[in-house]
């Protein structure tokens, strides 16, 4: 694998590769405040060892990427949803999966729409429909341990005690978890990694949240024209399956696999053979 921080229009990206870069390439985008730690570095390697070039970043403000101020971000949805192909540009390849992970599903979602050229297939994770319809979803609403984490937060942590911050970002997970249960452990593992490596967790932890919604009107699901897998916990929290079966309906010719007892996270370990065996079928054209 290798790891590079490059400077694209003035700001910093980091990304890791894993694989032969001349297999096709799959691109891991997280989701909201998470760093590329997320998708596990053995997942990654999985999919590498089954032909694919994968490759997972820092989104701005997690990890070693472009940091601005807690609560100023000086960026848009917009320059979010275009760093995935500054990524791509930077290696040299024009044509990509995206697997999209809750608000990455939401970036994939405008990429494939904005972008068609660039996206050879798309894979939606725990996400939801980020455009609207003519009709009305009526997609239930999170749990209310998921809504009380937005409408009654806890205290911050004192950002300059890491373990008071490791244990925050936990916490942060723990809503979040399906009927497959929370794993602490990896958890706390993954949430001290991307504290070590973060250079503002109080950015890293805020600023998606104030971003201004520039998502384009008039677009459709039913526009999108790669190949679409939907994967979905059946136990998620924040997005219950509705959301995945409204995206699985509108986008043309899409497949659902549902992952039983997910919550809203990436696959969990229990469900990687179920999850990577999906990913890399799906991935086989181009």
């Amino acid at each position: 694998m290798t790891k590079q921080t490059v400077t694209i229009d003035g700001i910093d990206l980091c990304y890791e590769a894993f694989g032969d870069p001349a297999d096709a390439t799959v691109l891991l985008i997280a989701g909201g405040a998470q760093s590329m730690i997320w998708w596990e570095e053995e997942f990654c390697t999985r999919l590498a060892e089954a032909g694919r070039h994968v490759v997972r970043y820092d989104h701005r403000d997690t990890g070693q990427s472009t940091s601005s101020p807690p609560g100023r971000p000086s960026y848009t949805g917009h320059d979010m949803a275009t760093d995935p192909l500054r990524i791509l540009d930077t290696l040299g390849v024009s044509r990509a999966h995206l697997v999209g992970l809750s608000m990455g599903g939401a970036i994939a979602q405008r990429i494939a729409l904005e972008h068609p050229e660039r996206v050879i297939t798309l894979c939606l994770a725990s996400t939801s429909p980020a455009v609207p319809a003519e009709h009305d979803r009526k997609l239930p609403p999170p749990s209310p341990q998921v809504m009380a984490t937005f409408t009654d937060p806890g205290p911050e942590p004192d950002w300059t005690d890491r373990d008071a911050v490791v244990t925050y970002r936990v916490e942060a997970e723990r809503p979040y978890a399906g009927s497959l249960g929370f794993d602490e452990p990896l958890t706390r593992q993954l949430a001290a990694q991307e504290v070590d490596r973060t250079r503002d967790m109080a950015a890293s932890m805020t600023n998606y949240l104030v971003l201004d919604d520039d998502t384009p009107t008039g677009s459709r699901l039913d526009q999108i024209t790669a190949p679409t897998l939907v994967l979905h916990g059946t136990t998620d929290p924040m997005f219950p399956l509705e959301h995945g079966q409204a995206l699985a309906a509108e986008i043309p010719g899409a497949q659902l696999v549902p992952l039983p007892g997910a919550g809203h996270q990436q696959p969990p370990r229990e469900l990687w053979d179920l999850a990577i065996a999906a990913i890399v079928e799906h991935t086989e054209e181009g």
